[in-house]
Parts: structure tokens; C-alpha cells; sequence
């Protein structure tokens, strides 16, 4: 298992198992539907057992498979949750609590349907954040230098409030929210800094070039997007039910 601080991340395509635990620490990957070898019969990889249990549980005959996929995600980025298990889920599949509704509680499905809220907005954007509104950076140039949007290799601040693009551009008005969104050790704009550079394997001598000739500008959007999308991945989890997770957990 994972042998780093828990990362949970939605993508639309098969990973590969080093995607984010990275070498001798491979991830888990958990997908909505499963197939064959051959890519045929799909089936969905919650079970109908399962959804007769949620929907038992919180009385609640709405509740669909995404929904119940979308409240794992929601729940796996809990921080109650990632800090109560964090050496189990370094060793062990998660285990995921389906608490009874709250005493009291008139919708008994309320607190479920937060974390599925939650969670489907999560995937959405961890998945689309390409199409994510750039957050608005100042963009600072050094006078006398020619415009010039190539990278080589970005450096963030002392303070973390400004990138050092290239010798022309530098990116302004980080806010320290930003960094909340952590990727294992790392946030996932700290991620990015240091995954898009140039770099030559010392063995072959290929050249990993980020940069996109018909898109000169596509790296500094992408800072944009992943500031946006740590912003209010934040936001979200901030807004996670607390009571709700506190009593599941206990």
C-alpha cells in the first residue's frame, strides 16, 4: 500500500499505479465500472447489495451508485477522516463508515447527500480542471527582457506569494489558501511547479519538454486552474459536515 499521506484523486482514464504514490509506493485505484481483460462486460463495480444498504440506512430510495461513489470521494477528503486512519490507510484498504442519520435529524439522507454533493463537485473539477477558470495572477515583466512564456524551471517564492516564471515573468498574488490542497507531502500547485520543467534523462538523454509550441501560454493558465481548483477544493472540504464524521468516527 501507499506508504505516503493519503492522496485521493479522480481521473477519467486507466493511471498508471505510480500516478501519485509514485515508485516503490504504488496507489489504488478504484473505478466506478470494471471489465474483462478483453474490455468487455461491464459492470459496475458498486454492488446492488450495497446500494440496498444506503438506501436502507438513510431511507432515502434516490440514492443511486454515482451517488454513493461521489460520497466515498467526498469522505476521503475529510480531514477527520485522513487524520484518524492515516496508518491504517498507509497499510490497508479504506474502510467506509455508513453512520445512522443524526438523532433528531427530519432528512435522514441530509448528511449524505452532502458529502455526494461534495464529492461530485470534487471529481468534477480534479477531472476537468483544464476547463477551470484561471485564477487571476499579476502578471509582474521585467523590463527589458523580450516577452517570453517558455519555462525552464519555475521558482516559488520564500513566501509563496510569487512564482519566478522564466527572466521575463513573474506570477504575483498567490493567495496562501492555495497550498491547502495537498497531494501527498506536496500541494498540488507545488506539484505542478516542479513536474513542469525541462528535464534530460541522464541514461537516454530524452528531453522532457512541457512546454507547447501552439500554446505558448498553456503553463501559466495551467498555474491559473490548479490555484482555482485548490481554492475551492478547500472550500469544499472546509464545508464537509463535521458532526456528522465526528459521530461516524467514534
Amino acid at each position: 500500500m501507499n506508504l505516503k499521506p493519503i492522496t485521493c484523486l479522480m481521473v477519467d482514464c486507466i493511471p498508471e499505479l505510480v500516478a501519485i504514490g509514485g515508485f516503490g509506493s504504488p496507489g489504488q485505484c478504484f473505478p466506478f465500472y470494471l471489465y474483462d481483460e478483453d474490455g468487455s462486460n461491464r459492470r459496475e463495480n458498486i454492488t446492488n447489495w450495497a446500494l440496498a444498504q444506503f438506501r436502507r440506512q438513510y431511507q432515502d430510495d434516490t440514492i443511486s451508485k454515482w451517488d454513493i461513489f461521489h460520497y466515498v470521494y467526498g469522505l476521503l477528503h475529510h480531514p477527520q477522516y485522513r487524520e484518524r486512519y492515516q496508518a491504517n490507510l498507509k497499510r490497508d484498504l479504506p474502510h467506509i463508515p455508513m453512520p445512522p442519520p443524526m438523532a433528531g435529524a427530519t432528512d435522514k439522507a441530509a448528511d449524505f447527500w452532502a458529502f455526494a454533493k461534495a464529492g461530485a463537485r470534487l471529481a468534477d473539477m480534479h477531472v476537468g480542471y483544464e476547463q477551470m477558470p484561471a485564477y487571476p495572477l499579476s502578471m509582474v515583466e521585467m523590463p527589458g527582457k523580450p516577452l517570453n512564456w517558455r519555462v525552464e524551471k519555475m521558482r516559488l517564492s520564500r513566501d509563496k506569494t510569487q512564482i519566478r516564471y522564466n527572466e521575463f515573468l513573474t506570477l504575483a498574488g498567490i493567495p496562501a489558501q492555495a497550498f491547502a490542497y495537498r497531494l501527498g507531502n506536496r500541494s498540488a500547485l507545488e506539484w505542478v511547479l516542479d513536474q513542469y520543467r525541462v528535464k534530460v534523462d541522464k541514461r537516454s538523454g530524452i528531453v522532457n519538454d512541457p512546454n507547447r509550441a501552439d500554446d505558448p501560454q498553456y503553463i501559466v493558465q495551467l498555474i491559473g486552474k490548479v490555484i482555482a481548483v485548490s481554492l475551492e477544493t478547500a472550500e469544499i472540504v472546509e464545508s464537509l459536515p463535521e458532526q456528522y464524521t465526528h459521530h461516524a468516527l467514534h
